[in-house]
């Protein structure tokens, strides 16, 4: 099959009917025409389709090497330094088409799945791996072009340290109770499933340091899978329209928990189990932070494009650019955007070969930029605030325009570069980036997009190599 396009993918998510409940009652008939649901799988249409456009195809697809057909960019395993450039520009291609508001569009998942093929050497020779099911999966995964969600954070039932979450008879966190001829039967729930229910599959995998090895796990079912619920929360984009709610109606990705209900896993699908020094080695010593960082900095480097684009054309709309304090707000988020171009082109070229043969970005840069982003974004979403001030505030509906108030809002409402309209419109976008439910989720979402920062920045501390350094300023207080 190879690069599927957006009707394939909408078509795939349609027939499979999985157990997806919002607002009180479980989706029926076709969720690509639900309205919390239409919008994002609409997205996401587009950017199968892009596999399929003429001038960036050499970009978004790659010669399948079992079948010659041409299959998706974010399934290559890199091996040179043209293959990262080549993801990256994929990942990038896809970010513009959203505004790198999608932060779990089909590459990202799929570069976690072909870093988990790349760390295989983890899995082999211990006990209950099984990195022949890993490679297999993905090269099925490739050849049909599959989407994924994916899930591996308990609920916030109780995060004492030293709470074990085995309290109650039934197990709270997702939990392996059974093994049997079939395969491993999970019970338990999992959070946070962004696009829970309209991928063609989950992945799921245990957290860091589980203390009881049936939780200890990996695998990959279709999202379809008997005893799998999928429980989303309210949707921010079930009655919106596109004038005033821009990005919420077309990327509310929306995010669920995940309910196994005695779901039977086939072995053919089970990465490991039972094997918690696997558990806590296979994503942090393999190659997914490296693999998945990459793809996540090339996402928020067009992110940071866009708000830049959003906060420059604020400031040419209401005139504002000749005043420092602007200049230099607006140059926060230029300093941001270079900052974190430079720690991703950096990957690259300081890359080097894992023992597998594959070429992993350096962890240095794209590790120290992840922890830059979680603390850069809320302050540039905080300075579109500061630069749209009260324009944030008073942005009219679409239907305003049309009712008889119209000819009020055309002339109190116009600006010095737009009209009323196109004027409220940026703002609404604006507004809608930064302060709607969508917009302060993705500020969120952001925040703590791979864990928590004060951890993340214990683990730059702990890991960064600080030897060499220190050794230099000892011989430098030797020389006198």
């Amino acid at each position: 099959m190879g690069a599927i396009n957006g009707k394939t993918y909408t078509d795939r998510i349609d027939q499979l009917k999985s157990e997806v409940w919002i607002d009180g009652g479980r989706v029926e008939g076709k969720i690509s025409e639900h309205p919390a649901f239409r919008g994002v799988i609409e997205s996401q249409a587009h950017l199968y389709d892009l596999q399929h456009k003429t001038s960036i195809k050499k970009i978004m697809t790659y010669t399948s090497p079992i079948t010659g057909e041409k299959v998706g960019t974010s399934f290559l395993i890199p091996k040179t330094k043209s293959d990262l450039k080549k993801r990256r520009l994929m990942a990038q291609e896809w970010a513009r088409t959203n505004a790198g508001l999608m932060g779990r569009s089909p590459d990202y998942m799929n570069t976690v799945l072909t870093a988990f093929v790349a760390s295989t050497d983890i899995l082999e020779g211990n006990e209950n791996c099984f990195p022949e099911h890993l490679l297999s999966f993905y090269e099925q995964a490739r050849e049909n072009d599959f989407s994924f969600t994916h899930t591996f954070i308990n609920p916030q039932f109780n995060r004492a340290p030293l709470h074990f979450l085995d309290e109650f008879q039934h197990p709270i966190a997702a939990k392996v109770i059974e093994k049997n001829s079939d395969g491993i039967v999970i019970k338990g729930a999992k959070l946070l499933a962004t696009q829970g229910g309209i991928t063609d599959e989950i992945i799921v995998y245990s957290t860091a340091n589980p203390f009881d090895k049936s939780y200890a796990y990996a695998f990959s079912i279709p999202s379809n899978t008997k005893g799998l619920k999928f429980l989303c929360r309210q949707s921010f984009s079930s009655d919106t329209t596109r004038f005033d709610y821009p990005l919420t109606s077309r990327f509310e990705e929306n995010d669920s928990i995940v309910v196994f209900d005695n779901v039977t896993v086939p072995w053919e699908r089970v990465f490991y189990y039972d094997n918690i020094q696997v558990a806590n080695s296979f994503t942090s010593k393999g190659a997914f932070t490296s693999l998945a960082l990459h793809q996540v900095v090339s996402r928020q480097v067009v992110k940071l494009e866009f708000i830049l684009g959003v906060a420059q054309l604020i400031v040419d709309t209401i005139n504002t650019g000749e005043y420092q304090h602007v200049q230099e707000k607006v140059s926060e988020i230029i300093i941001g955007l270079e900052t974190m171009k430079a720690f991703l082109i950096a990957s690259e070229a300081e890359a080097t070969k894992n023992r597998n043969g594959v070429l992993l970005p350096a962890i240095n840069p794209i590790y120290t930029g992840i922890n830059t982003f979680q603390r850069l974004y809320p302050r540039v979403v905080e300075i579109i605030q500061l630069l749209g001030a009260s324009g944030m505030i008073n942005i009219p509906t679409e239907k305003d325009f049309e009712a008889n108030i119209k000819n009020d809002l055309n002339l109190y409402l116009q600006a010095k570069t737009k009209d009323a309209k196109a004027r409220v419109k940026l703002f609404r976008l604006a507004w809608d980036l930064c302060m709607s439910p969508f917009g302060t989720r993705q500020t969120l979402y952001e925040r703590f997009f791979f864990g928590d920062p004060v951890r993340l920045s214990s683990s730059l501390f702990i890991n960064y190599n600080k030897k060499p350094l220190v050794d230099r300023v000892e011989r430098f207080l030797e020389e006198y």
